[in-house]
């Protein structure tokens, strides 16, 4: 048997290759929408990819199961539980079948038993995974998707939140704790593959180890300790974090079947700024990827800063408006990474690049800029009132200790409550460390908001500066 793992730290998302070196056939497990890591593997393994499966409808990445199996002819294994809203509607004229609790299937010498785990969502399913061709009479181990993580469950509160299904919380909570007890009746041998690790927004508290067992997880999973229900429930929904507001249209996406790669339009380079800013004002976005120090002395007028970090997806996701065409401000050496990115969340209008190398002040005439103020350079001016502070962490940061009559507003959220912040003060936009402070000083920046300030070093920095601090707010 062979089993290989891919993780795409922009997503924390993890998928896995399985292949019977027996008969040189393999499956794709939770794919994620760039297939050519699985080809790269799949053809040095010397296996051939014939089939993909995931373990629900995925809510924070674009699946490519849809492209393995429209382009690459492979058998798609999809989930056929949950009620009507979350039946794929896209497999028609696909190799596919759907599966239930307790099916089984084959690849090669290889047997995938279905087990229902509904509680992250309605249609969620594992995967017991038994070496035949090994001569083994039990599964070695189980696809958990989004169902058990390492020291964390799945979230059952998405559909509630992001996608608008009101009461769906607490029952997906209650089937969670349906889910776990079957889970707990599994060997403690087992080992346990998620679709998840540390930073991802589907779990509250997942641990950066790639992989367990089903016996550690009973052992030291938060979530194995409870044996009352009505407690569970009520812990399991505290303290969830903000679900990214893509999560909705990742939902609907994956559901409806996202575009084949090779329909989504041509990025266009524009070697005139003048001629690509003109284009930009035509209902479109631009991003600029620079890092922040670079963007802050110098920015076409408009454009929304999200450096091309480990979170640039995530934080693409919750700012472009999926509706309008999107710009993109780089070097030319980094276009495919970040085109790889926005694809992986569902962002395929991007119509136009602009090498961000040409930015110099001399071609164009309204470059705009931000500044940046260190704690002790600004906090008088905060202590007077001088200053409004907006504070974009999250609610959970924000209740540990924020700086006195700061205004909170998650930054994934700051675009679409503009009309609470003031107009007649300078603002200060601060955040943990800085970083997401720029990107929000950039969208406070481009929607007409003139004076603008980003605290430097956060309020890690003021309080280490031994500045006034809220606490338990």
């Amino acid at each position: 048997m062979l089993l290989r793992y891919f993780y795409d730290e922009k997503l924390a998302h993890a998928s896995y290759l399985v292949g019977c070196q027996k008969t040189g056939e393999a499956i794709v497990i939770d794919p994620a929408r760039n297939l050519a890591p699985y080809f790269q593997v799949a053809k040095a393994e010397g296996v051939t990819i014939v089939a993909a499966t995931e373990t629900h409808i995925h809510a924070d990445f674009v699946s490519g199961a849809r492209e393995l199996g429209a382009v690459h002819q492979a058998k798609l294994f999809l989930s056929n539980e949950g009620d009507e809203d979350w039946k794929y509607q896209y497999v028609k004229g696909l190799n596919h079948q759907l599966v239930h609790d307790g099916d089984r299937f084959f690849i090669g010498n290889l047997l995938f038993e279905v087990m229902h785990t509904p509680g992250h969502t309605p249609e969620s399913i594992s995967f017991l995974l038994t070496d035949l061709g090994g001569n083994a009479d039990r599964p070695i181990g189980i696809f958990t998707g989004d169902f058990v993580f390492v020291g964390d469950i799945g979230r059952p509160d998405l559909l509630e939140k992001a996608a608008g299904m009101k009461g769906t919380s607490e029952l997906g909570a209650r089937a969670m704790f349906q889910s776990l007890q079957k889970f707990k009746q599994l060997p403690d041998y087992m080992q346990v593959w998620p679709a998840h690790g540390a930073g991802s927004a589907c779990g509250k508290a997942l641990g950066a180890v790639p992989s367990s067992t089903v016996g550690y997880e009973k052992l030291f999973n938060w979530a194995m300790s409870h044996t009352s229900e009505e407690e569970f429930v009520q812990a399991l929904l505290d303290g969830q974090p903000e679900p990214p507001t893509y999560f909705a249209v990742m939902k609907r996406v994956n559901k409806e079947g996202p575009a084949l790669l090779k329909a989504l339009p041509v990025v266009q380079e524009f070697n005139s700024l003048e001629a690509a800013v003109k284009k930009s004002l035509e209902n479109r976005q631009m991003i600029d990827t620079r890092p922040f120090q670079k963007f802050a002395k110098g920015h076409l007028a408009g454009t929304l800063h999200i450096p091309l970090n480990k979170s640039f997806a995530n934080w693409a996701g919750w700012i472009v408006d999926y509706d309008r065409p999107v710009h993109i401000l780089t070097t030319p050496d980094e276009l495919d990474e970040i085109l790889q990115a926005l694809h992986a969340v569902g962002i395929d209008h991007v119509t136009g690049f602009i090498d961000s190398t040409k930015l110099v002040e001399s071609e164009v005439s309204s470059l705009e800029t931000i500044e940046e103020v260190t704690p002790l350079e600004i906090a008088h001016r905060v202590e007077k009132g001088e200053v409004h502070v907006v504070d974009v962490r999250n609610l959970a940061e924000w209740k540990e200790g924020h700086i006195p009559d700061a205004q909170h507003i998650m930054l994934g959220t700051l675009a679409m409550r503009l009309d609470e912040i003031p107009h007649d003060k300078p603002l200060l936009v601060q955040c943990r460390s800085g970083a997401r402070s720029a990107i929000g000083a950039s969208i406070l920046k481009a929607n007409g908001f003139k004076d603008v300030m980003n605290l430097s070093g956060g309020i890690l920095q003021w309080q280490i500066d031994r500045l006034p601090v809220v606490e338990r707010g």
